[in-house]
């Protein structure tokens, strides 16, 4: 799932966000994550960006748009779950 962020707040200066600024970003995470929108389950709908073990961002998920998992790779569980169906 890629989330799309409505308010990122800049604590610290990432790359391109001052401190104190706000943006609305596309986030695509590097591992897998639970997420969900903020308006639909709130405890899922924040996250923190932190990098050198400080928090440089805090921001609230506005949306999500589900990855396309058609040509995925099936492990061996899932494979053996299918036969034994």
């Amino acid at each position: 799932m890629t989330p799309v962020v409505n308010l990122l707040v800049a604590l610290n200066e990432p790359k391109f966000i001052k401190s104190g600024d706000a943006a609305i970003v596309d986030l695509t995470p590097s591992k897998p994550m639970c997420v969900e929108s903020f308006t639909d389950f709130p405890p899922l709908g924040r996250f923190a960006v932190r990098d050198m073990r400080q928090t440089v961002a805090v921001g609230v998920i506005k949306s999500v748009k589900p990855k396309d998992l058609s040509g995925g790779k099936v492990t061996k569980a899932a494979e053996k779950a299918s036969k034994k169906k």
